[in-house]
């Protein structure tokens, strides 16, 4: 009995050295040249590509690019499309060239980032001891606006929830004066706790994070501010949840989102929107004594929304009109409603298609300007092009004919705009075009040739059917360079499931995504597939999903995976890893506990895995109030990764920033304690001081993270604490 023993353990030893010896090893020189396809290096071999025009009083235009030979400011005149380049340019803009340029024709300044400036430019507003003031831009002279703000029912401040800033949030009137804000009652609501890590002492943060299981959340009381001399009129009716009709903030766009001035600030129209973002009221306020007119509701089953990138209702007082927003026919589109009696008199746009934002609204011609997705066939759905259409529904124009995804910017007196269009796999053209579609001029063609040259190349677009087989997702994957089809590689799924946008992101052109090409040179095909659930398409296909967060769109993403891999054999689905950051964290650890046969190999960054610890408005927005079922459960515990945790058969990793006031940390450590309680295996990377994105350590989390997929997935030996270089 001993002598076999001592046999087989000798065998034993002895094999292991043969298996070390057969296992792949991949060098400093393989990261090497997986770095080089990371954005600090492929970006500069890009020229001709950025246009971004500074337009003048005058009407014309400069911009500035980089060049083969350096930068390079051109000066454009749309009325004949006339170009001036160099030296031409310098006589009209004499600092053009230095590190920051003068804008004419911008408007006036007036305080910093904790400041908001009147239209006049001649005061601007601030938050003190938690009332609001104003100071007179010249004169210096502080006015004293409120007195009775106090901590927790301040007025104007955002400090609540994910985002926290000193700057006000408020929308003056075009005469300057007076100030629509809010007094915000945050009273009643959680605190959220953060610690520094540090020698001795550490730093409490602390502040007002309202969570869906919160009873009561933040209120606002809505407020008129007279500014001359300073009176408050409260608005006549109940205070309205802290919510805004576009994202998880009243201030998505940096001013008081969802409301609108008439042009002499009599009237100031408004939309309140319901804790569980189903209900919108369209209301308009009288500034003078706060009497608020009802003018007409919205209620959706799911959640409503106002449009995708900006708010896309709109108060015509001069006709008593409101432009409204709804996808009440499964898409996207605008509405012209009678502000008097409240009664819709027309659907303006129609089709299976999206509009995305308005961008200009024409009164005198009666015409609206607008960006869609999905309108124009036989190309990626999530193209956006820009369009013009009466009041009436009549004479849509579309302004935009070239193929792929354009980027549009009017010029101030409305009579042209720059698009620059691209398509992943294509750089861009830029162009200006007058109002009815007319080409200007071209103004630059994207020269990648010496990114070719280096060996970059583009995503190849994919195209796939969901779950089931019902609609068609778009997506992109990455393979090495060097790829070699008679080989099997390990493939990588990168996710982000929304419900606010995919895993791909932008359709436009880019020389770099992630670090996705990066990857893929070190041996992995890198899939990323926008699963259904997502915005920017049918309403229909937004909310299968709603509810239930923790569908993840996972179902879509094997579905397509195997799609894939059925007509490209060098895809090995016994060897498939998923990563990804905050919503694509929680999909990850998801993806590695109730799809453990399939995903082997996870990473999983600053997730929300638990949506009760997460801030109320985006839970309550896309999963809705907090309810117990028959079972006993509440629709946030099913969803919640923790209590699936015992599952995980693969390798998990898990990371977060110690100090994410996105994310909260607490959200991981649920994950971590159940991983310890069902004895399972993990690895865990923490960011002491990091917030959401982890800052100066994301490259730390990128070279771990290749590292992790290199070895488990791959099954090769990575270069020992390999440093990826930024300078």
């Amino acid at each position: 009995m001993r002598r076999h023993l001592f046999t087989t353990a000798f065998i034993s030893l002895i094999a292991f050295p043969v298996l070390a010896q057969d296992k792949k090893v991949l060098t400093a020189a393989d990261y090497d040249q997986a770095v080089k396809f990371l954005g600090l290096n492929t970006n500069k071999l890009v020229y001709n590509a950025d246009v971004r025009p500074v337009w003048l009083q005058d009407g014309r235009f400069w911009y500035s690019v980089t060049t083969a030979t350096g930068k390079q400011f051109v000066l454009i005149n749309p009325a004949d499309g006339s170009r001036k380049t160099g030296a031409d340019l310098k006589s009209i803009l004499p600092d053009a060239g230095a590190d920051k340029t003068p804008m004419p024709g911008g408007r006036r300044g007036g305080g910093g980032g904790t400041e908001v400036a009147s239209p006049d430019g001649k005061k601007t507003a601030f938050i003190r001891d938690w009332n609001l003031w104003v100071r007179d831009v010249d004169s210096k002279k502080e006015t004293q606006l409120t007195t009775d703000g106090v901590k927790d029912f301040g007025y104007a401040t955002d400090n609540a929830g994910w985002k926290k800033s000193d700057r006000p949030i408020l929308l003056w009137s075009p005469d300057s004066k007076k100030i629509a804000t809010f007094q915000q009652d945050q009273r009643n609501v959680s605190d959220m706790y953060l610690v520094t890590t540090n020698v001795g002492t550490p730093k409490l943060e602390a502040w007002k994070y309202p969570l869906p299981v919160d009873k009561e959340i933040i209120q606002i009381q809505r407020v008129i501010i007279e500014v001359d001399q300073p009176k408050v009129i409260r608005l006549q009716i109940p205070a309205d949840p802290r919510r805004g009709t576009l994202c998880d903030d009243i201030a998505c766009s940096g001013s008081f989102d969802d409301n609108e001035w008439s042009a002499d600030g009599s009237k100031l129209a408004f939309v309140s929107t319901s804790r569980d973002h189903k209900e919108e009221k369209v209301r308009i306020a009288d500034a003078a004594t706060g009497v608020v007119k009802e003018i007409f509701q919205e209620k959706v089953a799911t959640q409503y929304e106002s449009g995708q990138g900006s708010v896309n209702w709109h108060f015509l007082a001069n006709s008593n009109e409101f432009i409204w927003y709804s996808e009440r026919d499964d898409w996207g589109h605008l509405y012209l409603y009678d502000a008097n009696t409240g009664k819709m008199n027309l659907q303006i746009t129609k089709g299976d298609f999206v509009v995305t934002r308005l961008l200009k609204i024409d009164e005198k011609s009666r015409v609206l300007f607008f960006e869609a997705n999905g309108r124009e066939k036989n190309e990626d759905p999530y193209f956006s092009h820009f369009y013009r259409v009466d009041f009436t529904g009549k004479n849509l124009q579309l302004l935009t004919p070239e193929s792929g995804n354009h980027t549009i910017n009017l010029s101030p007196d409305n009579k042209y705009f720059t698009d620059s269009y691209s398509k992943p796999d294509v750089p861009p053209v830029s162009v200006v075009r007058d109002m009815k579609g007319k080409l200007i001029a071209t103004l630059e063609k994207a020269d990648i040739s010496k990114l070719v040259a280096a060996g970059w190349k583009a995503p190849e677009p994919i195209t796939v059917k969901s779950r089931d087989g019902k609609w068609d997702l778009y997506g992109l994957m990455f393979t090495p360079t060097n790829l070699d089809k008679s080989k099997k590689y390990p493939v990588v799924n990168y996710i982000y499931p929304g419900p606010q946008g995919g895993g791909v992101g932008s359709r436009s052109f880019s020389s770099a995504r992630s670090d996705h090409q990066a990857l893929a040179e070190l041996g992995f095909i890198v899939v990323i597939i926008d699963g259904t659930c997502n915005p920017d398409r049918s309403k229909s296909f937004h909310d299968v999903c709603y509810g239930n967060m923790g569908d993840n769109t996972l179902e879509d993403q094997i579905s397509g995976i195997k799609q894939l891999a059925s007509s490209r054999p060098y895809m090995d689905l016994d060897r498939v890893g998923v990563w990804g950051h905050s919503g694509g964290g929680f999909a990850t650890a998801a993806a590695m506990f109730r799809y453990p046969d399939f995903y082997k190999v996870g990473i999983s960054e600053s997730g929300n895995h638990e949506n009760r610890n997460y801030e109320d408005d985006w839970g309550e927005r896309y999963i809705g109030l907090l309810t117990k079922g028959d079972n006993g459960k509440n629709n946030y515990e099913v969803q919640a990764n923790q209590n699936f945790a015992s599952n995980l058969k693969g390798k998990l990793m898990l990371a977060h920033g110690g100090m994410d006031n996105n994310v909260p940390p607490y959200n991981t450590y649920l994950v971590v304690e159940a991983l310890e309680k069902a004895n399972k295996d993990y690895d865990l990377v923490i960011f002491p001081n990091a917030r959401h994105g982890y800052g100066q350590d994301s490259y730390y989390m990128m070279r771990r993270r290749w590292d992790y997929f290199v070895r488990y997935l791959q099954g090769s030996e990575p270069p020992k604490e390999f440093k990826i270089r930024t300078e």
